[in-house]
């Protein structure tokens, strides 16, 4: 535990509401990948946004990240937002499978139990919403669980993408279905091939 402000739990460091003592810089770069538009963000050296630029719930994530880490946005480049954006390129490569970046989840305590269920999801693998429920000990919280799915603010390394129906059908996603299908596709495709060399 760090001054009381941090602490770690399952490789996220999660930002407590009381990080709200000193105002700060929460710095941003936009990149342009095959999957769209990206917006990387930083604060206090950790990544705390990786996102689509474009998606409907922009500003609501954007807010809660400014309100909970009382920072200001600004477009500033950084060591963390550097490698972030190499090893997104190389996952979009086919190039990585993990990620290994300093990571500040910013959410309700429910969010983050559901987006630290959603890193032990597999590459190239799936689960459901009902998956994700039971595996946090609360079956019945399926929409709640759907919800903090979608309020995922580090989109493709916190892999929301591998969520898909009971059904399994394709279900929502903050970079939009096609982008999904692309990205669940890209990892059975290279997860498949690894299996067989």
């Amino acid at each position: 535990m760090k001054d009381g402000r941090d602490f770690k739990i399952m490789g996220i460091i999660s930002a407590d509401k009381s990080i709200n003592e000193n105002s700060g810089r929460l710095e941003i770069q936009y990149h342009k990948t095959k999957i769209g538009e990206l917006v990387l963000g930083s604060y206090d050296s950790k990544l705390c946004l990786l996102d689509f630029r474009y998606r409907k719930m922009r500003f609501a994530v954007d807010n809660r990240l400014k309100k909970t880490l009382n920072a200001k946005f600004v477009v500033q480049d950084n060591k963390i937002l550097k490698e972030t954006r190499k090893q997104i390129t190389e996952y979009l490569g086919a190039e990585r499978k993990t990620f290994d970046l300093p990571i500040l989840s910013v959410g309700s305590d429910f969010q983050k139990q559901v987006w630290e269920a959603l890193l032990k999801i597999n590459y190239g693998e799936t689960a459901s919403y009902l998956d994700i429920a039971k595996y946090i000990g609360n079956e019945k919280a399926v929409r709640a669980v759907a919800s903090a799915n979608g309020a995922n603010a580090i989109a493709v390394i916190i892999p929301c993408h591998r969520i898909i129906g009971s059904d399994g059908e394709l279900v929502g996603y903050g970079g939009g279905l096609p982008i999904k299908k692309r990205l669940l596709n890209l990892e059975e495709k290279h997860s498949k091939l690894a299996n067989h060399l």
